[in-house]
């Protein structure tokens, strides 16, 4: 971890309430880089068509263009590729596939917010979070359900989480611990990225936020 991410986990843990500033200039060539490598080498393109290899053959300008858009201004969100998946019940699932260049950017911020945010977190939660997993949770029930003083499982799920997200609750979510208009700006830009579905149309989305993109999954928010 980068000097200055450990520097926000820390504060982020003694500080429960403190609203951090100047995140986006985090956004930095070392970040994205590191972002870039922990991308799926073998994930499907977007709509730039680019592949974790093809980017390889010219990483190095191609990151440093990146950073600079960035530190510029120039950075612009493309559009999202909808692809369905077929679920166990018949139904299909519906995922965005961010471009390239997108997906290494949103790997940057969600870096970032999980600095911030896993100090919040309780012990209990796994999802989304780094190094736990779905086999980690049931080995938590298995243990409490056979030695605990618990006696039953409640489950619960929110119907169509992901595609009705209310894009100003988040960003006000996110407000309480972000003080940094230009980084809020960049995740506002990242929620109402036009999508593309696979006939053509391009959507224009007021609510939701597509599964597939990496800043609200990754980071557990």
């Amino acid at each position: 971890m980068q000097t200055s991410l450990q520097a926000i986990a820390i504060k982020a843990g003694e500080r429960p309430t403190h609203r951090f500033q100047n995140l986006y200039k985090e956004l930095n060539m070392g970040l994205l880089w590191e972002s870039y490598e922990r991308l799926n080498r073998k994930a499907a393109s977007g709509v730039d068509g680019q592949t974790w290899m093809e980017y390889q053959e010219e990483l190095l300008p191609r990151l440093d263009n990146l950073d600079s858009s960035l530190k510029e201004g120039r950075y612009k969100t493309q559009l999202i590729k909808r692809v369905y998946i077929p679920k166990g019940n018949g139904k299909e699932r519906p995922l965005g596939i961010p471009a390239l260049e997108d997906k290494i950017v949103q790997q940057s911020a969600a870096t970032l917010l999980q600095s911030i945010y896993e100090s919040d977190f309780l012990d209990c939660s796994y999802g989304y979070r780094p190094k736990r997993s779905a086999h980690e949770a049931i080995h938590s029930l298995n243990v409490n359900l056979q030695y605990g003083k618990y006696g039953y499982v409640v489950e619960a799920d929110i119907k169509g989480f992901f595609d009705h997200v209310d894009h100003d609750w988040m960003l006000r979510m996110l407000m309480q611990r972000v003080d940094d208009k230009a980084f809020l700006r960049l995740i506002s830009k990242w929620l109402k990225a036009g999508i593309m579905q696979p006939d053509g149309k391009i959507d224009r989305p007021e609510e939701g936020t597509p599964q597939g993109g990496r800043v609200i999954t990754e980071s557990g928010v």
